[in-house]
Order: structure tokens, then C-alpha cells, then sequence
């Protein structure tokens, strides 16, 4: 039979209490309302969503560099007789998309400068608002990217594949 001792009975409960009081709010720290968190919430998304919009606007500001290198790419492997199909494709399906994209990608910029529900440093000032900026934001933003279809990291990703596949041989010195 197992029996316990008092002093072990004693430090069981004092566990148990200090279990329980760890788990139940004591203090005011969780009287914050739901507004606040939702409003930071808010926040962090729109920030995140400035962001991914700037990154994309850097990529649109560099599809003529890709376009062209890609071109380049092209020619000098039909200079010298490798097959060009796959890149050509994959180039004219970068373009396409681009087409199809960068006007969705416009009418993003008016949500941004509009900032319904946010102040100008981007703190939620009506929250049903802010989510309907959000939520509008998002939906465009997607467009964005379903438009993309990620044509233009496959246009680069076979780039360079290509490169270390056809690398010119370097030239020797008699």
C-alpha cells in the first residue's frame, strides 16, 4: 500500500494551487477589449500588406531587365543550335501575364493611398473600415498573383538552369 506522507499531501496541493492560479486570470493584464487586439491585428496585416506590394512593384520595375535577358538568352542558344522552345514559352507566358497583371496591380494603389480605416502612419482609426480595406486589398492582391501564376519565378528559375547547362566553354590560350 502507498501511503503519503503529510509533507507530501502538503506540496501535491501547493502544486495544484499554483497549477490552477497559473491558468486563471488574477490580474487586469487580459481586460484589454477585443477592439485593441483586432486593431493591432489590423495593423501588422496592413503593414504586411504594404510591404508585399512594394516588393511586387520591384518586380514590375524589373521585368524589362528580366524580358530582356531572357531574349538575350535566347539568342545566343540559337546561335549556337540549342534548343530555345521551353524558354520562348516560358517568356511569352512571363509576358502574358505581366499584361494581365500589372493593371490589377494599379488598382491596388488606390486602396493604398485611400487608407480607409487607417491614419497615415497606418494605426487603425475605424476598425469596420480598416478590415474592409483589408479585405479588399487582399482580394485584389490575389488577383495579382493568380494573374502572375508564377511565370515570372519559373522564367527565372529556368534561366538559370539554363546557364549552368549551356555555359560557353572557356577559351583556351595556344
Amino acid at each position: 500500500m502507498n501511503k503519503k506522507s503529510p509533507l507530501q499531501k502538503i506540496i501535491l496541493a501547493a502544486c495544484i494551487v499554483a497549477l490552477a492560479a497559473a491558468v486563471l486570470p488574477l490580474t487586469s493584464v487580459f481586460a484589454a477589449g477585443n477592439n485593441e487586439i483586432d486593431n493591432n491585428r489590423l495593423e501588422a496585416i496592413w503593414q504586411k500588406m504594404q510591404n508585399r506590394y512594394a516588393r511586387v512593384g520591384r518586380m514590375f520595375d524589373n521585368d524589362a531587365r528580366l524580358i530582356q535577358s531572357a531574349e538575350r538568352m535566347i539568342e545566343r542558344l540559337e546561335q549556337e543550335g540549342q534548343p530555345t522552345a521551353e524558354l520562348k514559352a516560358a517568356l511569352q507566358a512571363y509576358e502574358d501575364a505581366l499584361k494581365t497583371a500589372r493593371p490589377l496591380y494599379e488598382s491596388c494603389k488606390g486602396i493604398l493611398n485611400s487608407h480607409k480605416g487607417f491614419d497615415a502612419s497606418g494605426k487603425v482609426t475605424d476598425t469596420g473600415q480598416a478590415q474592409e480595406t483589408v479585405r479588399a486589398f487582399g482580394e485584389k492582391f490575389a488577383a495579382v498573383r493568380n494573374a502572375m501564376g508564377g511565370t515570372g519565378k519559373t522564367l527565372a528559375e529556368l534561366m538559370k538552369s539554363l546557364r549552368g547547362q549551356y555555359r560557353p566553354a572557356p577559351a583556351t590560350s595556344p
